[in-house]
């Protein structure tokens, strides 16, 4: 009977042991999902603001009647943006000329500027454009012509 016992008290210890791996196991995995879950929702809040920035070339009518091409600056965040400017790539090639500096874009506004006049020759409808900005808690964004953000 001892020897049985014995066999029964071992399987015993064998079976809280790995009953303590498993549950230590599982604690991991859901500890690592928790951290996961949470750096998302942190990325998420930085990027909150970020995501309701764009910009855009469009052809207006100026008051003259004369067809004109101006960069668009929308901020539907309710902050407001700073330092904000836009990247103008020649026409003829991908590089960059120099920045126009727009400064600030209100909370729910769009500010329109100017674009080169020589582009006109070749817009063809409304298009994304490259813009740099500071977000009210100072972080640099930056979106491409694809829209991505960075």
């Amino acid at each position: 009977m001892s020897d049985a016992t014995e066999w029964i008290s071992s399987g015993a210890d064998v079976f809280a042991a790995l009953g303590t791996v498993g549950a230590f196991t599982t604690g991991m995995i859901l500890f690592r999902r928790e951290h996961h879950r949470e750096a998302t929702r942190a990325e998420e809040e930085r990027r909150a603001q970020a995501v309701m920035v764009s910009a855009w070339i469009e052809a207006v009518r100026s008051p003259s009647g004369a067809r004109e091409l101006l960069f668009h600056v929308h901020n539907a965040s309710q902050m407001p943006i700073y330092e904000v400017a836009l990247r103008n790539p020649t026409p003829d090639c991908e590089e960059p000329d120099e920045a126009e500096f727009i400064g600030l874009v209100p909370p729910g506004q769009t500010v329109r500027r100017p674009a080169p006049k020589e582009w006109l020759t070749s817009y063809f409808s409304p298009e994304p454009v490259e813009i740099e900005f500071l977000d009210s808690s100072g972080r640099r964004w930056a979106r491409d012509e694809q829209g991505a953000l960075k």
